[in-house]
């Protein structure tokens, strides 16, 4: 760290020397590891940059028509180029889509058929899904009340997919099998690109008819390769994660065959329309923009998870990852041990945000999740996780999830104010 600016955070900022000490020394010791990050970055900018050109993009494509939105250019411009990126057939991409969670809905419903089966093979699907998928909840049109089953295969003990379950769980009737790729609110590493590679070459060796989903929330751009370049049928992702670094408003992209595609356009507007309709209202501007940013977003974002994972290493904190395990996703999880360690980390996530850095956040009970939930986000977009952002369901072992920072000082800032706010509760002895 430079000396002007370990003097300005010292005192404007009031970061005590033993928290900068620590960051400065974790951040020598991880910086081989952010060249390699820096490679994968570059990889990823020039093949957004290459789909851009080969697609023909111009201002035309940044304006917006009216009511059904017929022959939108930017539109179809956007799914063009999000379909070249992920080496797809098609893709949808729009305003539309709330969330990652309405993505994954619209791909699971748009495909799924009463009487078939659902498998997750990466364990318990991220919380917002249970509802969805059926686990939990009544009454709201979830995949069970529509007659698709489900099963679940539990991970490894080391976080590995279990093919000897999988295979035991496929049966006539599986449809789809789904592979989360971000931990979610578990205690495991992303899964890799390598291990989805062999996950597909498995699932369609044993049925060439499954479609093999991947779950692709914060996973973008953080390899040379996608999901799909490895023969993931169709992936699912927020706009305001990964793809749209942090300009993008709203939104959600689905990319995969076309014949997948089509059949989720008709659950996202009506059988017989698809995506012929629906407007962007605008939007094509800043999706485009921030899609064209994102590798270098996420690149700042995947460093300072690292940064994190080896401060609270060198703080005697179990992380998962390990500061140099290989990432698949920006997620990093401190075992925090108590409800106060992982209040006092997200409110130091929040005291180091540009907007809203003022509130102080609480638990709360916060629908689609069984427990009370503490999230730490004041960004620029609503929700924004490709923004600084912390959360954290308050259960046992009291784990916190970091992630985000549209660069990578801004993550780093998001890690310091973390550590000094338990050190200013005497929750952390950093001397």
């Amino acid at each position: 760290m430079q000396k002007n600016t370990y003097t300005l955070l010292k005192d404007k900022f009031n970061i005590a020397e033993p928290v900068l000490e620590l960051i400065e020394r974790s951040e020598e010791e991880v910086k081989e590891l952010f060249e390699h990050l820096d490679d994968v970055m570059a990889y990823n900018q020039y093949k957004v940059l290459e789909a851009f050109q080969n697609n023909g993009i111009r201002d035309m494509h940044f304006s917006w028509n009216t009511g059904y939105g017929y022959d939108d250019p930017g539109r179809d411009a956007i799914e063009r180029v999000y379909a070249d990126i992920f080496n797809t057939e098609a893709a949808l991409v729009r305003p539309i889509i709330v969330n990652g969670t309405h993505a994954l809905t619209l791909t699971l419903m748009g495909i799924l058929r009463p009487g078939d089966e659902l498998i997750y093979c990466t364990g318990a699907p991220y919380d917002t899904l249970e509802e969805v998928i059926g686990i939990r909840g009544e009454g709201k049109g979830s995949l069970k009340e529509y007659g698709v089953t489900y099963k679940q295969v539990e991970l490894t003990p080391d976080g590995r997919i279990d093919y000897d379950a999988l295979k035991k769980a496929i049966s006539p009737a599986t449809r789809m099998i789904t592979l989360q790729r971000a931990t979610g609110y578990g205690w495991r590493k992303a899964i890799s690109i390598e291990e989805i590679e062999e996950w597909t070459t498995f699932v369609k060796k044993t049925n060439p008819d499954i479609v093999c989903m991947v779950d692709n929330c914060y996973g973008e751009f953080l390899h040379v390769k996608e999901p799909t370049d490895v023969g993931a049928d169709v992936i699912a992702g927020s706009l305001i994660k990964n793809p749209g670094g942090g300009l993008a408003l709203t939104g959600g992209y689905i990319a995969g065959r076309a014949d997948l595609i089509e059949k989720v356009s008709y659950r996202m507007t009506s059988p017989g329309i698809g995506g012929e309709c629906g407007l962007t209202f605008g939007q094509t501007r800043t999706m485009l923009q921030g899609l064209f940013i994102a590798p270098k977003t996420v690149n700042g974002a995947v460093k300072g998870a690292i940064l994190c994972a080896k401060a609270f290493e060198l703080m005697g904190y179990e992380v998962c990852p390990k500061f140099d395990d290989i990432r698949s996703d920006i997620i990093q999880a401190v075992k925090l041990g108590t409800p106060e360690g992982v209040i006092a980390f997200c409110q130091g996530i929040q005291a180091a945000a540009p907007v809203d850095s003022h509130v102080t956040p609480e638990p709360w009970d916060m629908p689609g999740y069984e427990d009370p939930v503490i999230m730490a986000a004041g960004a620029f977009v609503q929700g924004s996780s490709i923004e600084l952002s912390a959360d954290a369901p308050i259960r046992p072992p009291y784990i916190v999830y970091f992630q985000g920072g549209l660069t990578y000082e801004h993550s780093k800032f998001g890690v310091i104010k973390a550590l000094q706010q338990l050190y200013d509760k005497k929750l952390l002895n950093i001397e």
